[in-house]
């Protein structure tokens, strides 16, 4: 059984920063697409960023492109969401996704449903 545990939420200004940690353990994951959606309220969940096992390959959501960054370590298939210049409509739930397919393709991390998901973390973006 696969788990997905994240850190690094909280409450932030906007123009500020965050950085978003996944790890997974359990299972038999080998190099999986990694990646983070968002639910907002009162809107359907959305991806935010993608990753394929390689790290070569990125999938970006426009309204994040050029503020969050997405990277990982592979040796302990954790991922990583760096948020800057955070603003008000960043505010959501923020799931770490995984997916025993590799994903070679960014139009891959953008389409995969994702098998594995994590609980949840908080971001809030407030003055």
């Amino acid at each position: 059984q696969v788990h997905l545990v994240e850190s690094g939420g909280g409450q932030v200004q906007p123009g500020g920063s965050l950085r978003l940690s996944c790890a997974a353990s359990g299972g038999s994951l080998y190099s999986p697409a990694m990646g983070w959606f968002r639910q907002i309220p009162g809107k359907e969940r959305e991806i935010v960023a993608g990753i394929s096992g390689t790290g070569y390959a990125t999938y970006y959501a426009d309204s994040v492109k050029g503020r969050f960054t997405i990277s990982r370590e592979n040796s302990e298939n954790t991922v990583y969401l760096q948020m800057n210049s955070l603003k008000l409509e960043d505010t959501a739930v923020y799931y770490c996704v995984a997916d025993p397919r590799t994903g070679a393709y960014s139009s891959d991390l953008k389409s995969y449903a994702y098998e594995y998901w994590g609980q949840g973390t908080q971001v809030t973006v407030s003055s």
